[in-house]
């Protein structure tokens, strides 16, 4: 990929005629990119469950109802029963990734364990699923149009509510979405 660039720790902002359901006005944060392909989490979908249902299901319930009250998103249509923690701890966990400008994906349920009694990550996002491109996928996509790239912003990640992170992310840009076409097309 010498020629191609990295997009790990970017953006993907759906652009609005992208009509993939598990994409439409979404928002991905790239946490790998290379030349066997992307992985990310989807940034602003809600899920249906709460963190402190799903800590119940695993038998880690909290006390916590700053903790217990957090939304899950729905990371990508790869794996949805499987739990992703993006965040920005710098302590080891037994199964995390970390790219960028000190944020993490975590895998292992340590992390989730450590939310669960209040002593987890300040900064957390978690995830059922993610999103995965095989090699040259999503170069293809971005050469269609289907997404804008920008880098990542970490305040949008962990604070900006969900409902205003695709807005946010293209405004980063300097980019109003709803300005934009909701068709594809090339010249």
């Amino acid at each position: 990929m010498a020629d191609t660039p990295c997009f790990t720790d970017h953006f993907l902002i759906a652009m609005p005629a992208l009509e993939d359901p598990n994409f439409h006005r979404s928002v991905t944060l790239v946490c790998q990119h290379d030349a066997s392909g992307a992985m990310g989490i989807v940034i602003n979908r809600a899920a249906d469950y709460t963190l402190g249902e799903l800590l119940e299901q695993l038998s880690l319930p909290t006390g916590d109802p700053r903790v217990a009250g957090l939304p899950i998103v729905s990371g990508g249509p790869v794996h949805p029963d499987r739990g992703f923690v993006l965040h920005d701890d710098p302590r080891e966990w037994n199964s995390t990734l970390r790219f960028g400008r000190g944020l993490a994906v975590t895998t292992s349920r340590d992390i989730l364990a450590a939310m669960a009694r209040g002593d987890g990550p300040r900064n957390a996002l978690v995830a059922l699923g993610y999103a995965g491109w095989t090699a040259g996928q999503l170069e293809e996509e971005l050469a269609q149009n289907s997404w804008l790239t920008v880098p990542a912003d970490q305040g949008i990640v962990f604070t900006t509510p969900l409902e205003d992170r695709w807005q946010a992310a293209a405004s980063a840009l300097g980019v109003d979405l709803s300005l934009l076409a909701d068709y594809a097309g090339h010249a």
